[in-house]
Parts: C-alpha cells; structure tokens; sequence
C-alpha cells in the first residue's frame, strides 16, 4: 500500500513544467505543510518533552538520536548543537546513523534496511532505563531505525518516535508518539522536502523545550552556552550584563571566575565566589531560578 509521503498529488504532476516562480510557489506551499502538521503535533511534542525531561533529570541520562537518510541527518544537526547551545555534555548526546559516519555527507539508502545494525548500536552505547531515545523516519517503517527502537524499548528506555505517515509501525513502537501528517509532497516521494522540514521544526521545539526545562535557560537566554569563539565571548558578556543588570566591566570579571559560563556568573555578581556558585546550582539542580530564590 503506498504511504501518505509516497503518494503522487495530482495537483503537481507536471510540475517540471510549471514556470520558476509557479515551481517555487508550490514547493513553498509544501513547506507550510510542514509547519501545520508540526502546529498539529504540538499535545504530542508537550507529552514527550514532559517525559523526557523527567528523565534526563538524571546525571546519567542520555540522549539519544536513531535515524536515517534525511531523517537521520535533522536527528545528527540537533544532537551535535546541544553542547554549544545550551552546554550539554557531549557525551550524554548520541546520535546512530544508519550506515555510520560516512552517511552524513554521503547518501547510503541501503543502510536503512540493517535490522541488525539498528539493534547491535543500542546495545554498543549500553542503552539502558536513564536513557532517552529518539526515533526519527518519514514513512515511520524504516527497518533500522525500528529496530534499533524495539531494543532501546526492551532495555527500559524512553523510546518517541517521530513519524510522518499516520498509523506506522514506529508510531506504535514507542512510548511517546508524535505524527508529523505532511500528506504527499510537491516532489512525489521526496521526504527531505515537507516531512524533513517538519522534523527539524519538531526537533527544534522538542530538545529546547527539555534544555530549558531542564533549567538551561533563564530569562530567555541561553546562559549554559559555551563561549568558543570571539562571537560568543561577547554574546556571554552582553547577556550577563542583561540578565544581572550590571556594567561590562563587572560582566567580564564574573565571568572570568567561572570559565565565561554565565549561569554562576550571575551569583558571583550576587556575592558568591565561583565554588559557592557552583555550590549553589548543584544544590538547586542546576536551576538559576531557584538558585537565586535561595540567596533571597
């Protein structure tokens, strides 16, 4: 039976033929279909950012991506931002790739049919019940990616999977499911278009909505990110001088005791030394919100 993302819509069969703006407008119209469905999956996306979150509360949680093709490369992009974006260690994010590394930059369609491959990394990386994994494939059928879902699910894991054709096997598979309904896209069969887009809107919304409930954010800010550049360096000082409402020079200095990480920069401010500002966010589960309530 042909699935919803295979599915050839009469509306564009000639679209080779259409003029370039008539082209670009209909592919446009195929990326606010991504965006509907992603609007359309928001209960899904609060339940699995709810349980998730719960989660990796842990220290020893992970995170972990399974895809592949497309899909398996928006899992990789918002594995490998985490650890900029909002500090979370490197390793604590994974990302399995059907075909390896190689598949990131070179297509290896094959490798999403290796059962085996799926099941073999769950076990490799010691999948276990502190772990989160995250399924991503359009047609939701994608044998490695199921396969490699069912193991992290019989490890005790917390599976979601991320699908854009209604009723599929991973839907059904994991334990958070989230449905991307895309429909058929402007380019029959090209999943990369409507449904990756979609999935990166999903990923986006998904893993910030956990950080920050996780307290990686604070009003607004990304103040666990890492300064590893010029750029960034001075992003950390305007937004510590924002956030504690004080000068450029005090900005600097706090955050000069604390490595340039703004979150016990800004209770250094407060008085704290670098190791009392530590103190207090390991007390407070890594919330400034709360570690700040605490000073009073």
């Amino acid at each position: 039976m042909t699935t919803a993302t295979e599915t050839a819509s009469q509306a564009y069969r000639d679209i080779e033929r259409f003029s370039t703006a008539d082209m670009l407008s209909a592919m446009l119209d195929g990326q606010r279909a991504a965006l509907d469905a992603a609007a359309a999956a928001l209960p899904a996306l609060e339940e699995a950012v709810e349980a998730a979150a719960k989660r990796l509360a842990n220290p020893e949680s992970r995170l972990i991506y399974v895809g592949a093709g497309t899909s398996g490369r928006v899992a990789m992009l918002d594995a490998v931002e985490l650890y900029p974006t909002f500090g979370w260690p490197e390793e604590r994010s994974l990302f399995l790739l059907a075909g390896g590394s190689i598949s990131v930059a070179e297509a290896r369609e094959s490798a999403e049919d290796d059962t085996n491959a799926g099941r073999a990394e769950i076990d490799a990386v010691n999948c276990g019940p502190q772990d989160v994994v995250v399924g991503l494939a359009a047609s939701g059928s994608t044998p490695y990616t199921l396969a490699a879902i069912d193991a992290a699910k019989a490890r005790g894991a917390l599976t979601i999977g991320i699908a854009n054709n209604p009723g599929s096997a991973l839907l059904e598979s994991a334990d958070c499911a989230v449905l991307l309904e895309t429909g058929a896209e402007v380019l029959a069969g090209s999943t990369r278009m409507a449904a990756g887009t979609s999935q990166k809107i999903a990923m986006n919304l998904f893993s910030t909505a956990v950080m920050m409930r996780l307290g990686k954010v604070y009003r607004g800010r990304m103040v666990d990110m890492k300064p590893s550049n010029r750029k960034l360096v001075r992003r950390a000082v305007e937004m510590l001088m924002q956030v504690a409402d004080c000068d450029e020079a005090s900005a600097r200095r706090a955050l000069e005791e604390t490595k340039f990480h703004v979150k016990p920069a800004v209770l250094v401010l407060r008085g704290l030394s670098a190791g009392e500002a530590k103190a207090a966010l390991d007390r407070n589960g890594d919330d400034l919100h709360r570690a700040l309530a605490e000073l009073g």
